[in-house]
């Protein structure tokens, strides 16, 4: 049975006949530990001398947003990451200067540490880190995992970080901000309850429901809800959710527009597997990332991986699944136009494709810990998922 959160982030499938192990993951910081990969030419090009500083960020019980806002605040170094990190785990990633700067040689905090590793010509971008590797434990399963062997039957499925976890609604933010209802975007930034949350974070929401309320609420928001605080500070000047929508980060609004691509891609790997297409052999006619890296049609050569479309402006049509994500438009009342905002075209995306299954590599079962490694942008969260089938997902470290 799939789990309620599951469908309401669009994964409606598991794809793999093992019958799952449940157990938790994230019972501590160091259960869960991921390190980035970077390739082969950025790792060379990495040298003792050159104009941006390469660091080697390593963290936990924060993520990456808040330690590379900290570090900023109190060294003003601003860096940039190739990728983020949740709080929950223990992580090793690379960071760079925007500028050519001064650098530091070595930072140490409670919760990271930052270490200068070289320099580079010109800053590193997302495109330099290739992939995560990821070791991971899982405590009080109730079934021996070892003989897992379906790991090359994984759907690329956008994982619950991606939505909120908790708290799903990034998706819901980014429909609103699709439709220009700026107004609703702001009621779910500060108002949405969900039932994973603590119950004195749903208690806080609900008050933010009137409007009223936000000037004698907002002592009460904890630090960590800082966009809330954005939100409710702009709202108490100016009473505009469009300026409200605007005060927040550019790449936060980005976000929720692409947390919606996300549950778009979502039900269309769902409805396509339920369909019966085969989404792990690509085929006469499809659309592929060869070896390379690189997009293009079907040719039958080693190393191409079938893609599905990622719904934006320029949606791509031809493809076999068309049909499913058409289905998917209508049902949610949008179209592939709506994704080019004219209001605030900063945040207007144009698709793309994604690999439809995920590739892991490096995968080893050891006692009661998993490690594998996966190229950028595909979750481990969601490898668990097939490993345990948890009834609870939240509950279960998720």
């Amino acid at each position: 049975m799939i789990p309620k959160i599951d469908s309401e982030i669009g994964i409606s499938v598991y794809t793999t006949s093992f019958e799952g192990c449940r157990g938790k993951i994230k019972s501590k910081d160091d259960d869960f530990i991921v390190s980035e990969v970077l390739s082969k030419n950025t790792t060379q090009n990495i040298s003792p001398d050159g104009f941006y500083a390469v660091y080697k960020l390593k963290k936990y019980g924060i993520d990456t947003t808040h330690a590379l806002g900290n570090i900023f605040k109190k060294y003003n170094l601003r860096l940039k990451s190739l990728g983020l990190k949740d709080a929950a785990a223990v992580t090793e990633q690379y960071v760079c200067s925007e500028k050519k700067i001064n650098s530091i040689e070595k930072i140490f905090e409670d919760k990271y540490s930052l270490e200068r590793i070289g320099f580079v010509k010109k800053p590193l971008s997302k495109k330099d880190m290739i992939g995560n590797q990821f070791k991971i434990k899982i405590t009080d399963s109730k079934k021996n995992f070892s003989t897992f062997n379906e790991f090359d039957k994984i759907l690329n499925f956008y994982g619950y970080q991606r939505f909120g976890s908790k708290r799903p609604v990034t998706h819901l933010i980014g429909k609103s901000l699709l439709h220009q209802d700026y107004a609703k975007a702001v009621n779910l930034i500060l108002s949405f309850t969900s039932e994973y949350d603590s119950l004195e974070h749903n208690k806080l929401r609900k008050n933010l429901l009137d409007k009223s309320n936000y000037s004698k609420f907002i002592d009460e928001i904890p630090l960590q809800m800082d966009l809330e605080r954005i939100v409710v500070n702009q709202m108490i000047k100016d009473d505009d959710p469009k300026k409200a929508i605007r005060a927040l980060p550019l790449a936060i609004r980005r976000f929720y527009l692409q947390a919606y691509q996300s549950f778009l891609f979502n039900k269309t790997l769902s409805m396509a597997f339920i369909d019966g297409e085969d989404l792990f052999v690509a085929q006469q006619g499809d659309v592929c990332y060869n070896k390379n890296g690189i997009l293009g049609k079907f040719s039958n050569e080693d190393g191409q991986s079938l893609s599905i479309p990622f719904v934006g402006y320029s949606y791509y049509k031809k493809t076999r699944f068309h049909y499913q994500i058409s289905k998917i438009l209508e049902s949610e009342e949008v179209s592939p136009k709506d994704f080019f905002l004219k209001e605030m075209q900063e945040i207007s995306s144009e698709g793309g494709f994604r690999n439809s299954s995920i590739k892991c590599d490096d995968i080893d079962i050891t006692s009661d810990w998993v490690s594998f490694t996966l190229s950028r942008g595909s979750y481990a969260t969601i490898v668990m998922r097939e490993i345990m089938k948890p009834k609870d997902p939240i509950n279960a470290g998720f």
